[in-house]
């Protein structure tokens, strides 16, 4: 039996090099007798828009093919699609930052991997992470962060021709502009106020290539949450080789929780970075969809 695909395609993912892979990509698929229905994403939310207005239920799967920030759309248009058909989402990993495909148990650079992974159209149950802010509510498969990690996040974006290694540089230029404020944060309805530098609410393990959240898992319908406090700037940075191994969260400056629902207002106005995105400010409500979607992995 012939499967049908949506491909959500972005053309610029990899500082274009993904326009380039596009021919060699469509062989893969077709030596795997996948029928892809190809859409290009031409400008930011394209993606969403494509898949919030596709006919779901004349496919097997939707695909996005890019980095996260492509899923992120996928993944906002999937749950603004009026079709009650929820068809399994898959992740073509070909773009700068592809941190979610880690927690599918596959190498994030191996993108031939994917397909065969999509091919075989064994779709398992994931959680989804739903935060509102403002009037608006989207949705995350991989990470919500504020503070220092949202600053480093515009920091990198400068320098996203290095690839990962731009987060790294970014959190070397934010050391330099550490400063903490004041959060208030509700986690399952206990209050705790806290003087923080940054909070990460992890439905997957991997934010880039850093273990921010080492006991996460996709499917037991809890967001692991981190909380960084006031530290000086050596600490920081004597520190930050731990992020890379998970260590980190034993730190004394390290609170981590679970959660199925959050609610964090700060002292000062704070933007928001769903999966390497910039989206939203505080205050936000945060909660965890128990395997609201199915996505293609091993």
């Amino acid at each position: 039996m012939v499967v049908k695909i949506l491909l959500v395609y972005n053309p610029h993912a990899a500082h274009k090099r993904a326009r380039k892979m596009l021919p060699a990509v469509q062989d893969q698929f077709v030596q795997r007798k996948i029928d892809l229905d190809l859409r290009l994403t031409e400008y930011p939310g394209h993606a969403v828009q494509i898949v919030r207005e596709a006919p779901l239920k004349q496919y097997d799967g939707v695909v996005a093919a890019g980095g996260d920030g492509t899923l992120f759309e996928v993944v906002n248009g999937y749950f603004q699609n009026r079709s009650k058909d929820r068809i399994p989402i898959g992740v073509l990993p070909i773009g700068t930052g592809n941190a979610f495909v880690r927690d599918l148990y596959f190498d994030e650079s191996n993108w031939k991997k994917a397909i065969d992974v999509i091919g075989k159209k064994k779709p398992k149950k994931v959680d989804v992470g739903r935060f509102q802010t403002n009037d608006r509510s989207d949705y995350y498969l991989n990470i919500l962060g504020l503070g220092f990690v949202a600053d480093v996040t515009q920091t990198a974006q400068r320098f996203k021709i290095f690839g990962n290694i731009a987060y790294t540089f970014g959190v070397f230029y934010q050391t330099l502009l550490l400063k903490s404020h004041r959060l208030k944060i509700e986690i399952d309805g206990t209050s705790y106020e806290r003087e923080n530098i940054f909070v990460e609410i992890s439905n997957t393990r991997y934010t880039s290539n850093f273990l921010m959240a080492p006991h996460a898992r996709i499917d037991d319908g809890l967001l692991d949450v981190t909380l960084l406090g006031k530290l000086s700037r050596r600490r920081l940075l004597r520190s930050f080789p731990k992020i890379f191994t998970g260590e980190h969260i034993y730190l004394d400056e390290v609170e981590t929780f679970q959660a199925k629902k959050v609610h964090i207002t700060t002292d000062v106005t704070k933007v928001l970075t769903p999966d390497g995105e910039l989206v939203g400010t505080t205050p936000v409500d945060v909660e965890c969809l128990h395997q609201a979607v199915e996505v293609f992995q091993e």
